[in-house]
């Protein structure tokens, strides 16, 4: 018997807060990588259980991620930690392929948001023919882009960056949305 997609633990929120913006980017990718385990999960649902309820909200949670948080994130990196490295000559070719590959991230969640709102709609009456793929090639972008932030470009970003502007960066983080930064 197989257990119900169960979202609860994916609701948590970041275990750092924006006055530590580089921990703050970090506790995303793990959020990013909760919400890709669960994308996983709900095709094994889909597969062997069908669509019923845990699967349209498992769908709709992931939707929610990739809607709101995943996009705020990437413009967090694009505002705040690639331009310090591009300006000081660092990491260069690695951040045009993350600045490329934000973009492609942003396209093939098109694809990734129609199979998923199908799901969540329901009734869902499988995979189109190229479902899988778009739901597989969305998930493999987030491989090396997560691993080469986190263990190559936050740290050289957040040695550029002293505690006034790290301060600053996390201020605006949060007033993008919509929250006050606890001084």
């Amino acid at each position: 018997m197989h257990a119900p997609i169960s979202p609860l633990t994916l609701h948590r929120g970041p275990a750092a807060g924006f006055e530590q913006p580089f921990e703050m980017l970090q506790a995303c990718h793990e959020r990013v990588e909760r919400m890709l385990r669960l994308l996983q999960r709900l095709r094994s649902h889909l597969a062997t259980i069908g669509c019923d309820d845990s699967a349209r909200q498992a769908a709709r949670d992931v939707m929610r991620y990739f809607d709101i948080a995943a996009p705020a994130h990437h413009e967090d990196e694009e505002r705040h930690v690639f331009p310090p490295l591009l300006a000081a000559g660092v990491c260069v070719d690695v951040v045009q392929r993350l600045q490329q590959e934000h973009v492609e991230m942003a396209a093939r969640w098109l694809a990734v948001r129609a199979v998923l709102q199908r799901v969540a709609d329901g009734p869902w009456h499988g995979y189109r023919a190229d479902d899988e793929a778009a739901l597989e090639q969305f998930a493999r972008l987030y491989d090396w882009h997560v691993a080469a932030e986190n263990e190559l470009v936050y740290p050289a970003a957040a040695q550029r960056l002293d505690a006034p502007a790290q301060a600053a960066m996390g201020e605006e983080m949060a007033l993008r949305r919509g929250l006050g930064v606890d001084r």
